[in-house]
C-alpha cells in the first residue's frame, strides 16, 4: 500500500466547497452541518490528497441512501460507533466523509484538532514533519493485522497531545483498533478480573473473533473503561465484561458506557442484552433496568454459582 503526502494545495478548500454544495442539495433538510476537517482543512499543511468531511444529520439512514446516490461508497462504522464512514474517488483527489448525528463528541474532537493546527503554525509544521518521517518507515505502508496502516497509527500520540492542549474532555466510545487500545483492554481484563483467580486471561482469542466486540471508553485522551460484548443468535447479546478504571469511578461513567453499549446493540438489530452480574454489581444493573432472567448461554456454559443472571430488552 503506497501512501502519498503532498505539499498544501490552495485548491483543497474549493474542492470541499464544491462537494459540500452537492451534499446539501442531495440531503436537503436532513443536513444540519458540513465541516471541512483533517489536514486538507489546515492552510499550509502537507496532506494526502483526500478531502475529509464531517457531515451532521438528523437521520443517518435516510442520509445513507442519499449519499450512495451521489457516488459515495458506504463502508459502515469501522472503529467509531455511531459514525458512518463513506468514500468517493475523483480524478485529482479522494473524499473521506464521516457522518454523525448532532452532538456526537467526535464532531468536537475533529474541529478542535483542526483549529488547533490552524492557530499554531509551529505545531502544524511538526505534524507535517512527522508525516514525512512516517512515510520513510516500511511499517507505515502496512496494516499488520489492523484496520489501519502504520502511518495512521503512528500519528495517534501526536494527535492526542494536541487534543489535550486544546482542552478536549468529552467522553467517547471506540472499538479497539490502535495498539494502545488493545494494550489497555488486556490490562483491564487481567487487573480487574483474572488476577483475582489468579490466572492469565484465557480469552484473548476473542480479540480476533467476529462475534466478540471490544470497546474502549475515553474521557478526553485518557482510556478510562473497557467493555467486552458477545453477539449471540436470535438477536441476543451478552456483556462479558464492563469495567471503569478505579480512579474514574463514581462519576457516572459506568452508566454512560452501559447506555452507549445498549444503544449500539439496538442499532445493530439486537433486542436483548444479558449479563452474569457479581453480587457487588447487581444493584448497578437493577438501577439501569435489568431484571433476573435465565442466562441461556448458546455455548452451553452454565452461569457461575456466585453470579446473578440478569437481562434487559433493548
Amino acid at each position: 500500500m503506497t501512501i502519498q503526502v503532498l505539499p498544501y494545495n490552495p485548491k483543497w478548500p474549493q474542492m470541499f466547497e464544491e462537494e459540500s454544495k452537492l451534499i446539501k442539495q442531495a440531503l436537503g433538510g436532513n443536513c444540519l452541518a458540513v465541516h471541512h476537517v483533517g489536514s486538507t482543512a489546515v492552510p499550509g499543511l502537507a496532506a494526502k490528497p483526500r478531502i475529509d468531511i464531517i457531515l451532521v444529520v438528523q437521520d443517518t439512514q435516510f442520509a445513507r441512501q442519499d449519499l450512495v446516490k451521489i457516488g459515495y461508497l458506504d463502508k459502515g462504522e469501522l472503529n467509531i460507533p455511531f459514525r458512518l464512514y463513506f468514500s468517493k474517488e475523483k480524478k485529482q483527489h479522494g473524499i473521506n466523509l464521516h457522518m454523525y448525528e448532532d452532538k456526537n463528541p467526535e464532531i468536537e474532537l475533529n474541529l478542535l484538532f483542526r483549529d488547533y493546527l490552524r492557530n499554531d503554525t509551529e505545531t502544524r509544521d511538526q505534524y507535517a514533519e512527522l508525516k514525512f518521517n512516517l512515510l520513510k518507515q516500511k511499517e507505515s505502508h502496512q496494516k499488520n493485522n489492523s484496520r489501519f496502516t502504520g502511518y495512521n497509527l503512528g500519528k495517534d500520540a501526536f494527535i492526542k497531545e494536541c487534543l489535550a492542549k486544546a482542552g478536549f474532555k468529552e467522553v467517547c466510545i471506540r472499538a479497539c483498533s490502535h495498539y494502545d487500545e488493545w494494550r489497555a483492554a488486556r490490562q483491564f481484563r487481567q487487573k480487574y478480573f483474572f488476577d483475582r483467580v489468579p490466572v492469565l486471561d484465557p480469552y484473548t482469542w476473542t480479540f480476533d473473533h467476529k462475534d466478540h466486540i471490544h470497546f474502549i471508553l475515553y474521557q478526553g485522551i485518557d482510556i478510562v473503561g473497557y467493555v467486552h460484548l458477545q453477539l449471540w443468535p436470535e438477536q441476543r447479546s451478552a456483556m462479558r465484561i464492563i469495567v471503569i478504571d478505579e480512579s474514574y469511578r463514581n462519576k457516572g461513567l459506568g452508566t454512560h458506557f452501559l447506555k452507549q453499549c445498549e444503544r449500539w446493540l439496538k442499532h445493530q438489530g439486537f433486542k436483548i442484552l444479558q449479563i452474569e452480574s457479581s453480587k457487588e454489581a447487581y444493584s448497578f444493573y437493577c438501577k439501569n433496568g435489568y431484571a433476573q432472567v435465565p442466562f441461556n448461554n448458546p455455548d452451553g456454559e452454565a452461569t457461575h454459582h456466585e453470579d446473578i443472571a440478569v437481562g434487559k430488552r433493548l
